[in-house]
C-alpha cells in the first residue's frame, strides 16, 4: 500500500470494539425486515454449528422467528474457507464469486465442478452426498469447490444431509465481487489489512494484496494497539460517533462474527490469554457472553439446559438480563423453557 492515502487515524481498543459492535448491529436490535436481515449478514453468518446463524440473527434483529432461515431473502452457501454460511440472497456472488481462485488450476477446478453439478441436478434440490456419489467423487465435500462460481446453493440443518442445487451465474465480475467482499470485511471486522482479509476470506495473499491496492482510494490508514491497518474512509465518522445506549446482554453463538478472529485480533478482544484459550478452543468453540462492552464468559447448551462459565461475578440485574436473553432465544423443538446455570471459571 502506498503511504500517501491519508494521514493515519489513531484508534484505541475501546473505539475499535465500539465500532465493531455498532457495525455488527449488536448495540441495538433492528426491527425485523429484509433490510435488517441483510445488514445482520453483511459479512456473512457462520452456520457450521446447528442454529448458529439463527442465534446470530436473533442477537441483531428483533422478533426473529425460529424459521428465519427459510426467509427468501436469505441463502445458505459454502462461504469463506468453505464453511457453512448464511448470507443475503442478493449477496451470494460477493461471498462465492469473490473467492474465486486466482490461479488457472483453481479456476478450472471450480468451473468444472459447477458444470458437473449443474449437468446432473438441472437446478433440482438433491442430497449433496447423493450428487457426489453419482458424479463418482471419492468425497462429496469436493463439491464445495464449485461454490466459487456463485452458482451453487445449499440447505442444511445440523445432522441432516445438506441439499444442493444450482442457480444462474451472476452478472458481476470476480474483481467486483472481491472488492465488495473486502469492503464487507473492513466494515464489520475493521480496521484490517490484506493479510487478515486473506485469512478470513480464504483467498491467496497475492489476491488479497491486489484487492487492497485497488481499494486504496477508499481507505484510511489506522494506528491501533495491535499495529497499523486500514479502515474504509466512509466508516471513519462511525468510529467518532457518540456512544449509543448499549444492549445489556447478548448470547453470541459459536463462530459469531463478533469473535470470528485470528492472531492479534483475539488479543484485542480478549486481553487475558487464559480466557482466550477458553473462548477459542482447539475443537468446537463455545458461545460468548457479551455483557455491556466486554466478553464476560462462555456458554454451552444441551437442549433446554444452558451452562455459562463466568469470567467475573455478575450483579443480580446482570444475571436477570442474561436469563431473560436466554429465555428469548428462538430455538425450535425444545420441550421446556431454557434454564441457565452459572459457574465461575477458574
Amino acid at each position: 500500500m502506498s503511504g500517501a492515502i491519508r494521514s493515519a487515524l489513531a484508534l484505541t481498543r475501546a473505539q475499535i470494539l465500539a465500532f465493531r459492535r455498532r457495525a455488527s448491529g449488536l448495540d441495538a436490535r433492528a426491527p425485523m425486515s429484509t433490510d435488517s436481515l441483510r445488514l445482520a449478514a453483511w459479512a456473512g453468518l457462520q452456520d457450521s454449528m446447528p442454529r448458529a446463524a439463527l442465534l446470530s440473527i436473533h442477537a441483531r434483529v428483533a422478533d426473529t422467528p425460529p424459521d428465519v432461515l427459510d426467509d427468501v431473502s436469505l441463502a445458505q452457501i459454502w462461504g469463506p474457507r468453505y464453511s457453512m454460511y448464511v448470507v443475503a440472497s442478493v449477496d451470494v456472488a460477493v461471498f462465492t464469486l469473490g473467492r474465486m481462485p486466482d490461479d488457472v488450476r483453481g479456476r478450472e477446478r471450480a468451473e468444472a465442478m459447477a458444470r458437473l453439478v449443474r449437468g446432473y441436478t438441472h437446478g433440482e434440490k438433491m442430497p449433496y452426498d447423493d450428487v457426489g456419489l453419482a458424479l463418482g467423487l471419492h468425497n462429496a465435500n469436493a463439491l464445495r469447490y464449485g461454490t466459487a462460481t456463485g452458482t451453487i446453493l445449499i440447505r442444511w440443518e445440523g445432522a441432516r444431509r445438506p441439499l444442493i442445487w444450482t442457480i444462474a451465474p451472476s452478472s458481476i465480475s470476480v474483481e467486483e465481487a472481491r472488492l465488495e467482499l473486502a469492503r464487507r470485511y473492513l466494515h464489520v471486522f475493521g480496521p484490517g489489512n490484506a493479510e487478515s482479509f486473506a485469512g478470513w476470506a480464504g483467498v491467496s495473499s497475492r489476491s488479497a494484496a491486489g484487492t487492497f491496492r485497488a481499494l486504496e482510494p477508499e481507505l484510511t490508514q489506522v494506528r491501533s494497539p495491535i499495529g497499523d491497518s486500514w479502515l474504509l474512509t466512509a466508516d471513519e465518522a462511525f468510529t467518532r460517533a457518540e456512544p449509543q445506549p448499549l444492549a445489556r446482554v447478548r448470547l453470541l453463538p459459536s463462530g459469531d462474527t463478533y469473535f470470528l478472529l485470528q492472531g492479534s485480533e483475539r488479543e484485542l478482544l480478549v486481553p487475558d490469554a487464559r480466557r482466550r484459550a477458553e473462548l477459542w478452543t482447539s475443537r468446537v468453540w463455545p458461545g460468548a457472553l457479551l455483557v455491556d462492552t466486554e466478553i464476560t464468559g462462555v456458554w454451552r447448551r444441551a437442549h433446554e439446559k444452558m451452562t455459562i462459565d463466568l469470567w467475573r461475578p455478575l450483579t443480580s440485574d446482570e444475571r436477570a438480563a442474561v436469563e431473560a436473553e436466554a429465555a428469548s432465544l428462538p430455538l425450535p423443538g425444545l420441550a421446556l423453557p431454557i434454564s441457565v446455570s452459572f459457574a465461575h471459571a477458574a
